[in-house]
């Protein structure tokens, strides 16, 4: 599975890279860009939404020239068939960019769905970016929060449910860096949730849930055409927590938590 999942991967990048645009070009009021990738891990938040094996993930996003963008993402999952859906991840994304003294401000709203899935497991998260430079340093901090929905609910008495509705909130800061003379960039990422008990016995989410922090290092390489990547990401999500993390009416292939540290490789392409 894992060596078809590579090699389809493989055959996206290659098919992804544009011809070389001609340098007259004018410029355009809408720019359409986006990006393949094959990773070992799907890691949401720090939670494996491929149940620890390959993923495939594609996007692209059209932005015009006043700052306003749209775009659409999509990753397959594991183990969370078991809603009924076709075991992938859609995102519809939309918002504004636009400089701001020396920052860059991008304010949006992220749509997650689920195709074929189960009823009220989609749901709508805005979310605000400031990012820019700090010196060698790259730097974005943001603040995703989803409104009370019943996707973000739980059906179930446990203790980590408060009824049929909830909210979340996420807040996170990446930050990577060049190392010279070297094609290398290192990159960080800690981020925060808050919120969100829908997982675990009777949930209807498919998302990370709970509080808990989440963090993740490592290093991507340009080659060619194509990034390569690794990185080790982790939670601070106990054994006992970790169980109300795991899909509905599943579990882990080898048994363990999905929540639990993690090496995971990458390959992609932009275009």
């Amino acid at each position: 599975m894992k060596i078809s999942l590579f090699a389809a991967a493989a055959a996206l990048i290659v098919a992804a890279q544009p011809a070389a645009a001609e340098e007259t070009d004018p410029p355009k009021a809408l720019t359409v860009s986006g990006s393949v990738a094959f990773v070992s891990d799907y890691r949401f938040r720090g939670v494996s939404q491929s149940d620890e094996e390959g993923a495939i993930q594609g996007g692209f996003t059209v932005t015009h020239e006043s700052g306003l963008y749209v775009g659409a993402w999509a990753s397959n999952l594991a183990g969370w068939g078991a809603f009924g859906g076709s075991n992938t991840e859609l995102d519809i994304f939309g918002g504004y960019k636009r400089a701001v003294g020396g920052a860059t401000v991008d304010v949006g709203l992220t749509w997650y769905m689920y195709p074929g899935g189960a009823q009220l497991t989609d749901f709508a998260e805005p979310y605000v970016k400031v990012s820019g430079a700090l010196g060698p340093v790259n730097a974005l901090i943001g603040v995703a929060y989803a409104p009370k929905q019943r996707a973000l609910g739980n059906f179930s008495n446990t203790p980590f449910s408060r009824g049929q509705t909830d909210d979340n909130l996420y807040i996170w800061g990446d930050a990577n860096v060049a190392i010279p003379k070297t094609p290398l960039t290192a990159k960080a990422h800690v981020g925060y949730s808050n919120g969100n008990p829908g997982l675990g016995p009777n949930g209807t989410s498919v998302t990370p849930t709970g509080e808990y922090v989440d963090w993740l290092f490592g290093v991507d390489a340009v080659v060619g055409p194509l990034v390569l990547g690794v990185a080790y990401t982790d939670t601070d999500i106990g054994l006992a927590e970790s169980a109300y993390l795991l899909p509905n009416f599943s579990s882990t292939k080898d048994g363990g938590s999905i929540a639990g540290g993690q090496v995971v490789f990458s390959v992609s392409a932009a275009f």
